[in-house]
């Protein structure tokens, strides 16, 4: 279990609570509820976080639903949440960055630091990761958790908390962006304009790329990723047979522009084969979204093309730049944020419910 805490049965006097501290469990599918969360003793390295914003991502509304995603089984109630920032309530003896009263911005994964991976920089990766709601470790969706300081970024001012929950979803779009090799000279292609391709588009553009095209099923994400600065903004269908005409219209759409990166956040057969077409010879189609465990696709075409195919996986050291390309103004996520909810029992099943219906919810943030 990570550090964020401990079962309801564990001692409240541990962790020095004046108030009990209360979270949202996933219990059974389809069913959460507010319950009390006890916090382990803080270490001398950790932080006792007090949580003020936390939105809900695809992978909670996912575990709410199925209870497992692919080899994460939940098996026994756990908290949900890990898009997360806070406010410091105590810090451990050994922690000198951080005091009382900071406003930080948390990263949610905590890995062994031992391992192969973790010593050659490409700790998200790690196979003793321990990430917030991924079972059997607990989640951020809570009134107060424990973390190690050292994942925890303070926000500058002019900074807000619930800018400073979006650094997970945008994390995954920084990461995606540094994979794919996205820069000034780039022209970038993003198949889905759900949560992650619109971070990936704020991101790509952050990034320098000097045109960014964005495609999807859905005219209302269409419009969404027009109004934050998309250069061309392409309705598809989900027909696989589609995939050649539309990959025309999508050049089209760019004045003809060559794509060298393309950005598949969808995960779909259809979307993967249509990324592989529309990149350029030589250029680079990175896999960010995970909508299917197999797919069909024309690999062949691609490798006569040498178009190279990467993943990602999470994300690694990217809350500071973040950061600093939310203090800067180079991203701005608040147009993302469309629904807000406070932290009740009806509230907390409200705002599932909304994130789980999409259309016009785009990020659903709770303000604790």
């Amino acid at each position: 279990m990570g550090k964020g805490g401990q079962g309801s049965d564990a001692s409240a006097a541990a962790a020095g609570e004046v108030e009990e501290n209360m979270a949202a469990w996933l219990v059974a599918k389809n069913t959460l509820k507010i319950m009390p969360f006890k916090l382990p003793p803080l270490g001398p390295h950790d932080v006792r976080v007090r949580m003020k914003a936390v939105g809900i991502c695809g992978s909670d509304v996912h575990y709410l639903r199925e209870m497992r995603i692919a080899h994460f089984v939940v098996k026994e109630p756990m908290v949900i949440g890990h898009e997360c920032a806070g406010v410091i309530e105590e810090v451990g003896a050994g922690v000198k960055h951080l005091a009382a009263g900071d406003r930080v911005a948390l990263e949610p994964g905590i890995s062994c630091w031992r391992c192969r991976h973790c010593k050659g920089g490409r700790y998200n990766l790690c196979d003793d990761m321990k990430f917030f709601a991924t079972p059997p470790v607990h989640g951020s969706l809570a009134n107060q958790i424990v973390h190690p300081a050292d994942l925890c970024f303070k926000l500058p001012d002019g900074v807000s908390l619930e800018e400073g929950a979006m650094c997970e979803p945008l994390s995954v779009g920084v990461h995606a962006c540094r994979r794919a090799g996205v820069g000034p000279e780039t022209a970038v292609l993003i198949m889905g304009a759900g949560p992650i391709g619109l971070v990936a588009l704020l991101a790509a553009r952050a990034f320098g790329a000097p045109r960014v095209a964005i495609v999807d099923v859905d005219e209302h994400r269409l419009g969404v990723a027009r109004s934050l600065g998309a250069d061309a903004a392409v309705r598809v269908s989900a027909r696989p047979e589609d995939a050649a005409e539309e990959v025309a219209r999508i050049r089209a759409a760019l004045g003809g522009a060559e794509i060298d990166v393309s950005l598949d956040c969808a995960g779909f057969s259809k979307t993967l084969a249509t990324a592989l077409e529309a990149t350029r010879p030589g250029g680079r189609v990175c896999l960010v979204g995970m909508g299917h465990n197999e797919m069909t696709v024309p690999l062949t075409s691609a490798a006569i093309r040498e178009v190279d195919v990467v993943g990602i996986f999470r994300y690694k050291d990217t809350w500071p730049l973040c950061i600093e390309f939310l203090r800067s103004g180079k991203v701005d996520v608040k147009p993302l944020i469309t629904h807000r909810f406070g932290f009740s029992q009806r509230e907390v099943e409200e705002a599932f419910e909304v994130s789980a219906r999409g259309r016009d919810a785009i990020k659903v943030m709770f303000n604790l």
